[in-house]
């Protein structure tokens, strides 16, 4: 069997399922892995990794919640005759020090770039997309977004444009993107009050922004339904977020695509369009 295929990690989550539309309309044979997959992939289970793996010559890898499996996953590939790998893991991930968020995307990392195959990381600020498609959506509709965020900006990013990022380090020339950290941010950074205020101005809704803190925010999900491991560790990504280390913009995005990234104010409009915050 010929290595040709792209194979793309968590292909039903935010990311892998834009990556697979993209790939597939630019007529590269892709296959979509996910738990519910036709294509079975669970990081928790790793007898399904090799038939995954069969043929595939360039994977797309979304890190698993927890440290540890993509250093065996990655051998594995390197066995399987993988050649590249397209890592997607968070803004400024070596800048985290000492914190507790995101050991599992640091983990990733240092197995991807510790590998022998041709690897590329996209390292990517939080996507606008959480608005309507994640965690803060229910707080939106219900009227009040309530965050341990204050006057430290995010330049939050398009889903959009990672996947187009993501999409075109899998399919262009091989060594171009070989190495290469890029840091995926929007064009500008917004505070999370900016950012509600502008949701609540397209959407039409009285929508409010409120500060609280990050031990108020785990109990909060924790009783939303998250596991207090889960619930500190999204806390915890505000801790991190308060230091200012990965508040700045980057060009990287523009790198790889040879344009500006979209802007926040057109993924508001967009969502508001399709009805994301109707009450």
């Amino acid at each position: 069997m010929s290595n040709d295929n792209t194979l793309v990690l968590g292909a039903t989550g935010k990311t892998g399922r834009r990556v697979v539309a993209r790939l597939r309309l630019r007529g590269t044979p892709v296959r979509a892995a996910s738990r519910s997959s036709r294509t079975r992939f669970d990081w928790t289970d790793p007898g399904g990794w090799d038939e995954a793996l069969r043929g595939v010559a360039v994977a797309y890898v979304v890190a698993p919640g927890v440290p540890g499996p993509v250093h065996e996953f990655v051998a594995r590939a390197e066995a399987a005759g993988v050649r590249r790998l397209v890592l997607l893991s968070g803004r400024g991930a070596d800048t985290w020090g000492d914190s507790t968020f995101g050991l599992d995307m640091r983990s990733a990392e240092d197995a991807v770039r510790g590998s022998a195959l041709e690897w590329t990381v996209l390292r990517a600020s939080n996507f606008a997309q959480n608005f309507d498609e994640d965690v803060f959506h229910a707080p939106l509709v219900a009227g009040e977004l309530a965050l341990p965020a204050d006057a430290v900006p995010e330049p939050f990013i398009d889903v959009d444009d990672v996947a187009d990022a993501a999409a075109a380090v899998l399919t262009e020339t091989a060594g171009r993107h070989a190495g290469r950290i890029y840091e995926l941010t929007g064009p500008r950074a917004l505070t999370f009050g900016e950012a509600v205020e502008l949701i609540a101005r397209a959407s039409g809704r009285p929508i409010t922004y409120r500060r609280i803190s990050p031990g108020e925010y785990a109990a909060a999900l924790v009783e939303q339904g998250l596991s207090e491991d889960d619930a500190h560790h999204v806390a915890e990504m505000f801790v991190l977020m308060e230091r200012g280390l990965i508040a700045a913009t980057t060009d990287d995005l523009a790198t790889v695509l040879g344009r500006a990234p979209r802007t926040f104010e057109d993924y508001v409009v967009r969502a508001a369009a399709a009805g994301a915050w109707r009450g």
